[in-house]
C-alpha cells in the first residue's frame, strides 16, 4: 500500500511539471485575426510549413511573452544570425481574449494599429473567445507564464515551453529545424 501511495505522488509530480504531454498531439484548432485583418485558422493555414506560437492570456504573460518578441523576429524574420537565412518558418504571437478581457479586444487592437510597429503586424494573432479548449489540451494550467509551441508541416506539435525567453529554450527550438531542414 505505502509504495502504490509512494508512486502515485511520484507520478503526480512527474506530470504536473511535464509540459512535453502534448507534444506529439495536433495542435487544437484556434481562429484569429492579424493586424492586417486577416483571419488565420491554426494549423491549417500554417501547413506545409514549421511554425512558431507564443501564446499568452493574461497581462503578466502577454509582458513575458514580449520577451521573445525581438530575439524571435531576429532570427527568423530578418534572419541576423550567420545560419539564419535557412529558416523558413510561419510565427505568431498570440495574445488570447477570453472571459472578461474580451472587452479589451478591440481596444487593444486600434491601439496597436496605431503604433509604429508595422513591422510586427502579420505576426500577431489575436484571439477572442473561450479558453477552455487550450487550458486542457496545452496544459496551459499558469496564466502568468506565455507558453510556446513549435508543430511540424502538419500542425503536430514537435517542442513545447513555457515562461521567459531563454538561449536553452531558443536552441531546442534551433535544434528542431535544423533536423528539419
Amino acid at each position: 500500500m505505502q509504495i502504490a501511495k509512494t508512486f502515485f505522488i511520484i507520478a503526480s509530480f512527474c506530470l504536473a511539471g511535464n509540459l512535453q504531454a502534448q507534444e506529439g498531439d495536433v495542435f487544437p484548432e484556434l481562429v484569429g485575426e492579424t493586424l492586417e485583418q486577416d483571419t488565420i485558422e491554426l494549423p491549417e493555414a500554417t501547413e506545409g510549413k514549421i511554425t512558431i506560437l507564443g501564446m499568452a492570456y493574461s497581462q503578466k504573460a502577454e509582458a513575458t511573452l514580449k520577451t521573445w518578441y525581438q530575439p524571435m523576429y531576429d532570427k527568423f524574420v530578418l534572419k541576423t544570425g550567420i545560419f539564419d537565412q535557412f529558416y523558413d518558418v510561419n510565427m505568431y504571437f498570440i495574445p488570447m481574449y477570453t472571459g472578461g478581457k474580451k472587452a479589451a479586444y478591440d481596444p487593444t487592437m486600434k491601439k496597436l494599429k496605431e503604433s509604429n510597429r508595422t513591422d510586427l503586424f502579420p505576426y500577431i494573432l489575436f484571439y477572442k473567445g473561450e479558453m477552455d479548449p487550450y487550458l486542457e489540451a496545452l496544459d496551459m494550467e499558469n496564466k502568468n507564464l506565455p507558453y510556446f509551441f513549435v508543430l511540424d508541416e502538419k500542425g503536430t506539435i514537435l517542442y513545447a515551453a513555457k515562461g521567459l525567453y531563454s538561449e536553452e529554450k531558443m536552441e531546442k527550438i534551433e535544434e528542431i529545424l535544423d533536423s528539419r531542414l
